[in-house]
């Protein structure tokens, strides 16, 4: 335990909250005469216990000083009072405040004891038949299981979330299948880390070359790559990899391998006469969106227009517009097949294609919806369609099942009721959450996948839009003429150039992208400051807050987002005597300030216009409206939507007066500013350049040097993910062609 940590003793008086999907209960504790506040992820404590709890002093919104436990070592009461108090707390099932008196007067401080080891002696009790006993000794059995799983983690300092995650997934033998193969911890929907299983495991004598304990340490690999976006790796780079962490002989891997295979705890696949390995979750994922896509083509979609050519003059005449051929081709695949893809740079009409779809699919009758990743595409989806577009998690909502997991709504048995579904930055979409997409679609639904695949390619495992490009399985459209009007916009154009791997043009003046040479990196952020805080407001009427935005490769060094973020908070929204704040590990918050949230939050309660939602989700950008420091919350509005944050919830946010490219996909700013700076080889690549300039609607401004602009444009290396979807959709591509063949 930490050397700063508080130890209370007592006896609980009351519980205030619980919370049954992850254990998180508010109690009060008599420690003494002195009743306090206590709270933390402890389980199924109840009235009359005694505890010893460890953690430190806190200040919560609702419930005032309380002190936030981190661990607490459980002691069942032995006194016949606080044992009756116990029961008729209401702790095991089948108990309430009558019989535990009764039960207590037969038995006393023996009660407990009693009712674990000998409970058929429940019947010398008045009014407790056989079969009530049986019940009773059932539950007791349920209750001192989960306590003997939590206080065995806690010998090993793991907290009790993963002791309730645990029971609630293997039942009341938890403990014993613990100690069997302590690695079943590292399993989906517990989750603990492998480095503490393989301690339990050594604390147990297990073999170091146990299969148990290499199975383990190959599905520990392989989720570890997964958050460099590889849904698979190859088996000799598993190996090498598995040898040394786990400190074992290349046979005893091949041995425990093998028996993994056998038993689905990975999967084999082979490609390219390599062999490689998967976690089931993503072999499975990756083979059903193949075989979806595949049965797609066999399926005849409702709302098939027959004459294609015919409706889309008509639909050039109403709108006074001419589509270009290959906006005509797009629009006529979009009619006619069930999946399509259309992808293009900025300034090529997708838009325009877009909106005839739609238009001319709405037009016989078929219910269209539109979604995209992130909760400011969807915004971006209206503004540019006049349609409303959803998230997709919010397409297909959020559950929690009976293990406390949360889950989709929609899936096979319940799919969403739509006829087309427009998705946009497919670039973004990982390999889960497209599996997850597709369950959720009525087999005749039309699917128009867009985006832009020389963009960055989703946080997630996978490369989905990537993939399913170059697998030549799905038809694509890519609309390549840049438009009359854009033409204009050195902000398309240079973006074009560097795509194609030209470097853009650095010398004009008189454009809406500009580049300041600027060698050192105290010089650029001086002038960020100033092109932030007075320039661009000043010229073009921009806010600071909604229309500017800086976005930077890197979190690190002094042009990094950290650096800038605390540089622009004390230009932009400086303290003052009027605006509360509040520091967390890494920033100042202060009320006006500019935040985004850094992951999904499915259970954040948001308000707007009375209407009432949950979810706030990694990329979305607000401002802190209010900040009460008496009840340790703040209110953060997200697009009109306004959310309460315990101060607990500071590592979800951080500024975003300056955000990483990887943060801003799926946005777009009135004016982007790009600071280049030099020591950042990993994130000085192409797409990442191209990511940023096309964040630009109508100003782009770099800084920097242009030796780092051209290294950016000539080094063409795109992220390295390994994935099999690219090849089982080639493979159902050819076993299709196969037989029309034959």
């Amino acid at each position: 335990m930490a050397d700063d940590m508080l130890h209370i003793e007592g006896t609980v008086e009351e519980v205030l909250f619980r919370s049954e999907s992850n254990g998180y209960i508010v109690f009060e504790l008599d420690a003494g005469g002195e009743l306090i506040t206590v709270a933390g992820e402890l389980g199924d404590i109840s009235d009359g216990e005694n505890l010893v709890v460890e953690g430190k002093y806190s200040t919560h919104r609702k419930y005032g000083t309380q002190f936030s436990a981190e661990y607490c070592e459980r002691k069942l009461p032995d006194s016949t009072v606080n044992i009756e108090k116990y029961l008729a707390s209401g702790a095991i099932k089948g108990i309430g405040k009558r019989l535990a008196e009764k039960i207590t007067g037969v038995f006393g401080e023996k009660t407990l004891d009693i009712i674990q080891n000998e409970p058929q002696r429940l019947t010398e009790v008045k009014g407790i038949s056989p079969d009530r006993a049986k019940a009773i000794a059932e539950e007791s059995r349920k209750i001192f299981s989960l306590r003997m799983i939590s206080a065995f983690l806690a010998q090993h300092e793991i907290k009790f979330g993963f002791a309730m995650k645990a029971y609630l997934k293997f039942g009341a033998d938890t403990l014993d299948i613990i100690k069997e193969n302590p690695y079943v911890l590292c399993d989906d929907g517990i989750e603990l880390d492998f480095k503490k299983a393989d301690t339990i495991a050594y604390n147990l004598d297990m073999e170091r070359n146990s299969d148990r304990r290499i199975t383990a340490g190959i599905r520990h690999i392989l989720k570890t790559n997964t958050q460099c976006g590889h849904t698979c790796l190859p088996l000799d780079f598993v190996m090498g990899k598995a040898v040394s962490v786990l400190n074992i002989t290349e046979d005893d891997f091949l041995k425990s391998y093998d028996s993994a295979v056998e038993y689905e705890e990975v999967f084999e696949y082979e490609k390219n006469n390599r062999r490689y390995i998967c976690l089931p979750e993503y072999y499975h994922a990756e083979r059903f969106i193949s075989e979806r896509i595949d049965a797609m083509k066999n399926i005849r979609a409702r709302h098939i227009i027959e004459d294609c050519d015919l409706v889309i003059s008509l639909e050039e005449r109403k709108n006074r517009i001419k589509y270009g051929n290959l906006q005509r081709k797009a629009i006529k695949t979009a009619l006619s097949e069930n999946i399509m893809i259309l992808t293009g740079g900025p300034g090529t009409g997708k838009t325009t294609t877009l909106n005839a779809i739609i238009s001319l699919c709405k037009m016989y009758g078929a219910k269209v919806m539109l979604s995209a990743p992130t909760g400011r595409a969807t915004k971006r989806m209206y503004d540019l369609t006049g349609y409303e577009a959803r998230t997709i998690h919010r397409l297909l909502e959020m559950k929690y099942n009976s293990d406390g997991r949360l889950e989709f709504v929609h899936n096979e048995k319940n799919p969403v009721d739509c006829d087309l579904l427009v998705l946009d930055e497919t670039s973004m979409v990982d390999v889960l959450l497209f599996s997850s997409l597709l369950h959720a679609l009525k087999p005749e639904c039309r699917l128009v996948i867009t985006g832009d695949s020389d963009q960055l390619p989703s946080v997630g495992a996978g490369n989905v839009l990537r993939d399913l490009i170059d697998s030549g399985a799905v038809p694509v459209i890519t609309l390549r003429e840049i438009f009359r009007q854009s033409e204009k916009s050195c902000i398309v154009t240079n973006a074009h150039r560097i795509v194609s791997g030209e470097y853009p043009d650095l010398t004009k003046k008189n454009s809406d992208f500009f580049f300041f040479r600027r060698a050192e990196p105290e010089n650029a952020l001086n002038l960020i400051s100033e092109l932030v805080a007075k320039r661009l407001p000043k010229a073009y009427k921009y806010s600071p807050f909604d229309d500017i935005q800086v976005i930077a490769p890197s979190r690190k060094g002094i042009l990094g987002t950290v650096s800038l973020n605390r540089t622009l908070q004390e230009k932009i929204n400086p303290p003052s005597e009027d605006k509360p704040e509040i520091k967390s590990a890494e920033y100042i918050f202060r009320l006006g300030d500019k935040v985004m949230q850094t992951k999904n939050n499915y259970d954040i309660e948001w308000e707007r216009n009375g209407e009432e939602g949950t979810g706030i989700f990694n990329g979305d950008i607000g401002i802190i409206t209010e900040i009460n420091r008496y009840e340790s919350y703040m209110v953060i509005e997200f697009d009109g939507r306004s959310a309460v944050y315990d101060f607990e919830q500071l590592t979800e946010i951080e500024l975003a007066y300056a955000v990483t490219v990887h943060k801003s996909q799926g946005c777009e700013f009135e004016a982007v500013i790009m600071p280049l700076q030099s020591g950042f080889a990993k994130l000085s690549y192409r797409n990442l350049l191209y990511t940023a300039v096309t964040r630009a609607k109508r100003l782009f401004i770099l800084i920097g040097s242009a030796t780092l602009v051209h290294g950016m444009v000539d080094n063409n290396r795109k992220s390295l993910r390994y994935t099999c979807l690219k090849n089982m959709l080639a493979e159902k591509q050819k076993e299709r062609n196969d037989k029309e063949n034959v």
